[in-house]
């Protein structure tokens, strides 16, 4: 790693900055769940979340050259496991609290370690044992005392959706291991959200919702604030390794937890806190393995 590059503390603020605009996506996300279809969402967040990305690859004087591609398909696959992990992960917020949404996203780095074996031939190793033990019983202590209450709030439903959706964010992200030894991070992002956008303009015919000014503003800031997280992820990537950023996937949760409490009233529950510690240990190990990954970013 070069000098330029090598700049851990600025990986370490972008990490955390790119966790507070994530968090204001899925806030924005769940307010207006109970009014706006999972797909329209999906398509105004793609649609807005291409100006960040087209802004600053203009900047770096990347677009639109970068855009050009030898791997249209891994483009597709990628893309479409992005779009139906979306799906999943916003129709896991609608019943869930924001912070057990978000805390469900972070197995996609055990998911990955697990799949790398299956899939690309890995080792499996002490840290992806650890990984997967972690992960499971952090995932016990979420589900089954709802299992016990019958799970009438719908919580159960939120598990599963966003459980999924961490497994289909994995293979998107095995996905990028795959491509990105030709293709630029520019490219892998803009094709993302195009299809994202596409995959969610075919639900219209299902019936959208008839947004008003405050919908419609929150669906304007959900694709601003994922588009301005995602480059603010990718550059944490660039400057500093995955294993010096893991600590800081605590940090990312706080601001989950403060939005639950501030502005829905939703107190932290004695499962999340038990869970959180065992989930987050899980993805420290596997991140351990993630160097490579990492790297990827790093173009």
């Amino acid at each position: 790693m070069d000098n330029l590059q090598d700049r851990p503390g600025l990986g370490i603020l972008l990490r955390i900055l790119s966790g507070v605009m994530f968090t204001g996506m899925m806030v924005c996300i769940k307010a207006v769940s109970e009014a706006v279809p999972v797909g329209q969402s999906i398509f105004y967040r793609s649609l807005f979340a291409l100006i960040p990305i087209v802004i600053f690859l203009m900047i770096r004087r990347e677009f639109p050259g970068a855009l050009a591609t030898r791997r249209p398909l891994g483009h597709l696959l990628r893309s479409g496991l992005g779009a139906a992990a979306m799906f999943f992960s916003f129709s896991a917020v609608a019943f869930l609290p924001v912070a057990e949404a978000t805390l469900l996203v972070q197995l996609s780095p055990i998911f990955m370690a697990v799949g790398g074996v299956l899939l690309l031939g890995e080792t499996f190793s002490f840290y992806r044992a650890g990984a997967i033990v972690l992960a499971l019983l952090g995932m016990a202590v979420l589900v089954v005392p709802e299992l016990g209450a019958g799970g009438g709030d719908g919580r159960l439903w939120g598990y599963a959706l966003g459980t999924a959706g961490a497994l289909l964010t994995a293979g998107a992200l095995l996905t990028i291991r795959h491509i990105s030894r030709t293709e630029t991070a520019g490219s892998i992002a803009f094709y993302f959200i195009v299809v994202s956008s596409l995959a969610g303009l075919a639900t219209w015919p299902l019936g959208w919702a008839d947004l008003t000014g405050t919908e419609f503003s929150l669906l304007v800031l959900s694709g601003l604030f994922g588009g301005a997280g995602h480059i603010a992820m990718t550059l944490a990537f660039r400057y500093a390794e995955v294993s010096k950023l893991a600590p800081f996937e605590y940090v990312a949760l706080v601001w989950p937890i403060a939005a639950d409490w501030v502005l829905f009233g939703i107190p932290i529950s004695s499962g999340f806190l038990m869970a959180l510690p065992l989930m987050l240990a899980g993805v420290a190990l596997a991140s351990l393995e993630g160097r490579r990954f990492g790297r990827s970013f790093k173009r």
